[in-house]
């Protein structure tokens, strides 16, 4: 059973990533989370590299839905900092529901658009 829910969730990712790519004007905003933090990334998959990054454990906070507003503001003031203005938004084969809205929700209230 637990095979198959990996395999499940590795499909997902897979058919979510291949419609998605970054670039240096639009990066995308990649979310990971766990039972002790959520991460975000703003990546441009042009040159490899991560451009800006923020996590709930930098931010001293739970990864819980305030935790994830938290971070949401905080990549968003990130960004703004670094003149992103828009990015294409990954989810990561995570519902899009719970804390990944709250944050994106977050990011949006911050500036970024998706």
């Amino acid at each position: 059973m637990r095979i198959k829910k990996i395999q499940n969730r590795l499909a997902r990712k897979r058919r979510i990533r291949s419609n998605l790519h970054g670039t240096a004007k639009r990066p995308r905003m990649t979310v990971s989370r766990s039972l002790t933090q959520i991460s975000v990334q703003l990546i441009d998959d042009d040159a490899g590299k991560t451009l800006v990054a923020a996590s709930t454990k930098a931010l001293k906070s739970k990864p819980n839905i305030d935790g994830a507003k938290k971070l949401g503001e905080d990549i968003a003031k990130k960004a703004g900092s670094a003149k992103i203005e828009s990015v294409v938004f990954d989810r990561n084969a995570y519902k899009y529901h719970g804390r990944i809205k709250e944050m994106a929700d977050a990011a949006r209230s911050g500036g970024l658009t998706f």
